[in-house]
């Protein structure tokens, strides 16, 4: 790809520690928000499109915060989101570096909501103003941005709460599922099965837009804004993969392409790829995003002594089949009937933001960052295997550490 640099440039350089947050430090004990109950926990959103307009109506409802600043590339989201959370202008900060701004004031989180590519530098900005991060996956689209995200969530590690919108992990079905695996309840993992297969739109921008400004827009359409789908997309069920397995895979060797969504942008809508993990368990994973009347997330893992069946639930937003729709079990020498159907798309997300504000008031801060960056790695392993049409290692792609640039002209 042309747009495959090795060095970043200038533009994006990291913001320092702001004189607000270090005014933080110097507070008395009682007066921080991680020792009082009641405190009212003040919350900035980093890109105030659609996703974080619905993050934000969790964190007021069903945490008590306040979203207090917006920054975003675009005043159409901007004055959108404004009037919903009722932020004044003097609060609302537009253009590639409004995040600068947003994190320079008077906020006590902020919340990652843009294109995956810019996760990094605006992860490590508000973590070196002293910020709590709560961040979408997946966090970076590239090894570079996958190792600043490692060593941003090792700089907050017990002082900040870093938490990653992982929704199965913050559900007590796929914890229990997880812990049955680990503890043997299915005997040895030898074969996995793993897909995400879903629909996915093929939109049109509008006449009036530049190239850029749809590459924004439209950014999941776009392979370096996005890490393509199986990045932006198929982080959810390779993340479960990780989970149940133990650790990220060594190797992997597959193939896709781009057949039926051909209107805009260049990722691709199909991938298949097999990845080897640790103790010769095998996975066979793919992936479809133009799938109609059809919508399943899965991990499935086949062990010595039973199977455990897995499915993200997605709710009647999405064309599920109700079988699946957050079906949990194990079957085999010991069965286990985790659930027939759950929430995880929706109350996932509220269990996320509920703890995430439960950890800034109690000062019990939350870090899940390093196996974020982790499994965001094992979707990059997976393209780098599909783009060569062939076999591709984990310690390969993280000597090479190619960094993707998008060259963003606006």
């Amino acid at each position: 790809m042309s747009q495959i640099q090795s060095d970043s440039t200038d533009r994006r350089a990291f913001l320092g520690a702001s004189s607000s947050a270090a005014g933080l430090l110097l507070l008395k004990p009682e007066t921080v928000f991680g020792t009082q109950a009641n405190s009212t926990v003040e919350v900035g959103i980093i890109g105030a499109g659609g996703r974080g307009q619905w993050l934000g109506d969790f964190f007021i409802e069903h945490a008590g915060a306040r979203i207090v600043a917006l920054a975003d590339v675009f005043h159409d989201r901007l004055d959108k989101a404004g009037q919903k959370f009722k932020v004044p202008p003097a609060r609302q900060y537009r253009g590639f570096n409004a995040y600068r701004e947003l994190i320079a004031s008077r906020v006590d989180a902020v919340v990652v909501e843009t294109p995956p590519y810019f996760h990094p530098e605006q992860v490590a900005a508000a973590v070196d103003a002293g910020k709590h991060v709560f961040l979408a996956k997946p966090v970076a689209v590239d090894a570079p941005g996958c190792r600043s995200i490692a060593e941003s969530g090792e700089k907050a590690r017990g002082k900040l709460s870093f938490l990653v919108d992982f929704q199965t992990r913050a559900r007590e079905v796929f914890r229990e599922a997880a812990l049955r695996v680990h503890r043997g309840d299915i005997g040895t993992p030898a074969l996995g099965h793993v897909y995400y297969h879903g629909s996915g739109g093929d939109p049109v921008p509008k006449p009036d837009w530049g190239r850029d400004e749809a590459r924004l827009r439209y950014w999941p359409r776009d392979r370096v804004l996005s890490g393509d789908i199986i990045v932006e997309q198929n982080v959810h069920v390779l993340d479960m993969s990780n989970w149940l397995l133990g650790g990220h895979p060594l190797k992997a060797r597959g193939m896709g392409g781009r057949k039926i969504r051909m209107k805009y942008g260049d990722c691709w809508d199909y991938f298949v790829i097999t990845f080897w993990y640790p103790n010769n368990v095998v996975v066979d994973f793919s992936s479809a995003q133009y799938v109609r009347g059809y919508y399943d997330i899965c991990a499935r893992v086949y062990g010595s002594a039973g199977t455990l069946d897995e499915h993200y639930g997605l709710g009647p937003r999405f064309q599920v089949d109700p079988r699946n729709d957050g079906f949990v079990a194990i079957t085999g020498d010991k069965p286990w009937k985790g659930s027939d159907r759950d929430d995880t798309f929706t109350a996932g997300a509220i269990d996320n933001v509920k703890a995430f504000i439960d950890s800034i008031r109690t000062g019990k801060y939350l870090n899940n960052a390093a196996e974020s960056a982790d499994s965001t790695l094992t979707c990059v392993l997976g393209r780098m295997a599909a783009y060569r049409g062939g076999t591709a290692t984990w310690d390969e792609m993280m000597e090479l550490n190619t960094k993707l640039e998008a060259n963003l002209k606006l």
